[in-house]
């Protein structure tokens, strides 16, 4: 089976699904395309609003923190936009959240790309660059493989394609751990995807992987609703 050849945000043909009610801050500190994320999120049914409101991310009953370019100027916008602490208030509270692309390295102590810059170190470890031997960035679909069974983060996915397909845009990805729900295969095994307790992070782009994509917002969208 061959990758996909478009990127898409929406499912086609139909609407958008019936919004859930709760209400899902998509962090807005100045950095990237966040707008794509919001879209999508809200394609699948999220409340989801982009904001650089503080008081609006501690009210929210779910936070998305998307994420591109490097991750040394990320953590400096998140920081300068005084939203790293309501993200980290948000993570402690055990709200559900959702770190995307840089937005889940963040999440670590420190990246090979900025050492000097310190991250949220909600998650133990370090980012480290991709592998010797392969073209950097992995600017490209991957078979995203499952490796932790029963993972809400990942249900359904492999009811759609056999294997499942995501949109990956990095040159670092985190160390293996115990959290890692998913990875692929780029010069070895490289982590996609991590999740502990409600706290769930993709490297790829979800908002840009296609039906797989939808699903997984989806799925995190049901768990903002639950919560």
């Amino acid at each position: 089976m061959t990758p996909p050849t478009q990127l898409v945000t929406s499912t086609a043909p139909g609407a958008p699904q019936t919004v859930t009610g709760s209400r899902i801050a998509v962090l807005d500190y100045g950095i990237g395309n966040l707008r794509s994320a919001e879209k999508a999120l809200q394609r699948v049914g999220g409340d989801a609003e982009l904001t650089d409101d503080p008081c609006a991310v501690d009210e929210a009953d779910g936070v998305v923190l998307p994420g591109v370019g490097a991750f040394g100027r990320c953590m400096e916008a998140l920081r300068a936009s005084g939203l790293e602490n309501a993200a980290l208030g948000a993570i402690a509270r055990g709200k559900p959240f959702l770190g995307i692309c840089v937005g889940m390295q963040m999440l670590y102590e420190w990246s090979e790309e900025d050492p000097d810059v310190k991250g949220m170190g909600v998650l133990a470890g370090a980012v480290r660059l991709l592998p010797e031997g392969v073209k950097r960035p992995q600017m490209q679909w991957n078979r995203l493989e499952a490796v932790r069974p029963g993972s809400p983060l990942l249900d359904g996915l492999d009811g759609l394609d056999d294997p499942t397909w995501v949109y990956f845009v990095h040159s670092y990805a985190s160390e293996p751990s115990d959290d890692v729900v998913a990875t692929c295969d780029y010069g070895g095994a490289v982590v996609a995807a991590v999740q502990r307790d409600r706290l769930w992070a993709t490297q790829f782009h979800p908002e840009k992987s296609g039906a797989a994509g939808l699903k997984l917002l989806g799925n995190f969208v049901r768990s903002v609703s639950r919560h």
